[in-house]
């Protein structure tokens, strides 16, 4: 399946801070009178009862005048009530003194009267130091449990951790299938045996089994770099591209070919698009995985696996050597078709047939190399493209497109990118263009053809494409390892969603048309063939 590919590294390790000492003195100030400390002394050497009787008594102070000089001293609680609706003060935890109370305040000659407002602020304000400073206490101190413990975490359960994050961070599904994710990375660190790498390995496994969505997995090293070459130009194997049964295929039992690389060991055997893989080498694909497939069917150069196909009704079984297989994205020619002067026709046929990094570039070459013959209209060929790198796709686009939107990126929350072009890329935006589609388009095609589509630039032909309509991304592990990430889905620019659905053509083609470019002009030349397509049918909507 075509994935979009974030290859840059995410380190993602867990860390933890510890906050210094606290200092057992401290100056205090007060803004309005600026009192002198004389004395430092602990709560220890003060009763709680006389600390309490203070406490209550300065808060019995009313202030009658509003000058700064004329006050008094209330005996009243129940005048105090009235004017100033104060709660009564509750008896602080002697505990909470043991551990912040260092304070005790001691006034020159120069300040010995002073009034009741003052004493209040003054006193108020050295509980509330009190306070913050209690709370700081207990914070660090619990920080610094928590690093403690942090640090204390084996590297296996690091690696594991970096494992969580990452799902927490990047899955679309904000809700985990239904899973509490802080409570089961708890669980499993408590629970699941981590003592090695293997264990580590299937600890992530099981955890990104409780998303039940099968396009998020965990990648070995060997896995990773196995995939990141397959999107820079070759990869050792069949040439298969496959994927779950969908639409009229879902009811199969087994794994769907979206296509076979064209000259690949699948193709030369006749394996075709809509083929249904029942067994690898005597292992049964009903239950099997697409990622446990694709790895059974790539191995070294040279080696044989064994295939049991079913195409319509017959089961073929087949031996197939594993080679290099070559990614060429691009294969074009330029069909003439027959017209007398002026009414001579060339029409550009380009053959796209993954997206790997070389592909937008590829296509760009055939452009230029078409236009020097001056051909008049383009078709373009996305049959059997079962995707690849999103940005290429994106990038595609943006050949054909002199201004529109892409594509939306959608998570949870509904819109979170768009992806548009103002037609600076632009190469090919004014000449007649036609698209062709099958169930093998997939993933970047999809979206490639979509937005051709509802941007009314190009008419599409065939039948309705093989509906991925979800976006992977993948992150690499510190250990090399990786994880394949559902990020997001993605909707068309007229806001369709297509996962499961597909992307649906203009027109359908003749069942007998040619998926190589020698028999696609073919078809276009000759009025008698049973596949035969004029141009006014071909891009007229």
């Amino acid at each position: 399946m075509g994935l979009w590919l974030s290859m840059s590294m995410e380190l993602l390790l867990a860390s933890s801070s510890t906050s210094p000492g606290l200092s057992s003195h401290f100056t205090i100030s007060n803004i309005n009178r600026n009192p002198t400390i004389s004395q430092v002394r602990t709560w220890k050497s003060l009763p709680v009862r006389t600390l309490e009787a203070r406490f209550q008594g300065f808060l019995l102070c009313t202030r009658t005048n509003t000058s700064n000089s004329l006050r008094r001293c209330s005996n009243s609680s129940e005048g105090l009530k009235k004017r100033f609706l104060l709660h009564r003060v509750c008896k602080l935890n002697k505990s909470i003194f043991s551990l912040s109370g260092w304070f005790c305040m001691k006034y020159t000659s120069s300040h010995k009267v002073m009034s009741c407002s003052e004493k209040i602020r003054q006193r108020v304000s050295l509980r509330f130091v009190q306070l913050v400073v209690a709370v700081l206490f207990v914070t660090s101190v619990s920080v610094a449990v928590r690093g403690t413990s942090s640090w204390a975490l084996s590297e296996e359960k690091q690696l594991f951790l970096e494992a969580w994050r990452t799902i927490d961070r990047a899955y679309i599904d904000k809700t985990f299938n239904g899973q509490g994710w802080f409570r089961y990375r708890e669980n499993a660190l408590r629970n699941e045996p981590m003592n090695n790498r293997e264990e580590t390995y299937m600890a992530i496994r099981k955890m990104l089994a409780k998303l039940d969505d099968p396009f998020t997995r965990f990648l070995e090293p060997e896995k990773f770099n196995s995939l990141r070459s397959g999107t820079r130009g070759a990869l050792t194997g069949v040439g298969l591209s496959i994927g779950y049964p969908t639409g009229s295929d879902k009811l199969a039992e087994g794994l769907v070919v979206i296509s076979a690389t064209p000259g690949g060991p699948a193709n030369r055997a006749g394996i075709l698009s809509g083929d249904v893989i029942l067994a690898i080498d005597d292992t049964s694909t009903e239950s099997m995985g697409i990622y446990d497939a694709a790895e059974r069917l790539q191995g070294p150069e040279g080696s044989s696996v064994e295939l049991t196909i079913r195409s319509g009704p017959e089961i073929k079984h087949l031996a197939l050597m594993r080679e290099r297989v070559s990614l060429n994205p691009v294969k074009s020619r330029m069909c003439e078709i027959p017209g007398s002067g002026r009414d001579s026709r060339r029409i550009g046929y380009i053959k796209l047939t993954s997206f790997n990094q070389n592909a937008s570039g590829a296509v760009r070459e055939a452009i230029d190399t078409l236009r020097s013959n001056s051909v008049s209209a383009f078709v373009l060929d996305l049959r059997d493209n079962s995707g690849g790198l999103f940005p290429e796709g994106i990038e595609i686009a943006k050949i054909w497109l002199d201004k529109g939107v892409i594509v939306y990126i959608c998570d949870n929350r509904g819109v979170r990118d768009i992806y548009d072009t103002d037609g600076s890329d632009a190469l090919a935006a004014s000449e007649p263009l036609a698209v062709l589609v099958n169930k093998g388009t997939a993933s970047a095609s999809e979206i490639l053809a979509a937005a051709l589509k509802d941007n009314k630039r190009a008419v599409l032909f065939g039948e309705p494409t093989f509906g991925k309509g979800k976006i992977q991304s993948v992150f690499q592990l510190s250990d090399g390892s990786g994880l394949a990430v559902t990020v997001a889905r993605y909707e068309t620019p007229a806001h369709t969603d297509i996962d499961k659905v597909g992307v649906i053509p203009d027109h359908p083609l003749p069942m007998s048309f040619p998926k190589d470019g020698d028999g696609f002009c073919g078809c276009l030349q000759d009025p008698a063939s049973t596949c035969y397509v004029n141009r006014v049918q071909l891009f007229s909507r």
